[in-house]
């Protein structure tokens, strides 16, 4: 859990602060989506799953782009209903969440859990 909180804040973190300097929200998430990716994979696959295996890297970035068309989509759905992408990005924090670790559980990690 721990894990995962930090892993948000950084992927928010770099997504907000993407949309601050003035990118479009989907730039915005493409980038923090590549840099969460760089961060996430040893913490994720070590801490959470209890893996080792490198291999599994291209595992693993195929889900993050699953995920990245997934939370993209739901942007452009609250962005057009009025939201803003911070606010649409904070909306789908939880519900990526979950859709991440089930590939990841599911998908990449599977022999670990």
């Amino acid at each position: 859990m721990v894990v995962g909180g930090v892993n948000t804040v950084f992927g928010y973190g770099c997504f907000w602060l993407l949309l601050y300097v003035g990118l479009h929200y989907s730039m915005a998430l493409l980038i923090g989506t590549v840099l969460g990716v760089l961060f996430n994979f040893k913490t994720t696959g070590t801490l959470v799953f209890g893996s080792h295996d490198n291999r599994l890297i291209f595992r693993f970035v195929g889900s993050y782009v699953f995920t990245y068309f997934c939370n993209l989509a739901g942007l452009r759905v609250l962005v057009g209903a009025g939201f803003s992408p911070q606010v649409g990005g904070l909306l789908l924090i939880l519900p990526m969440a979950a859709v991440s670790f089930v590939i990841l559980r599911r998908f990449v990690f599977a022999a670990k859990t």
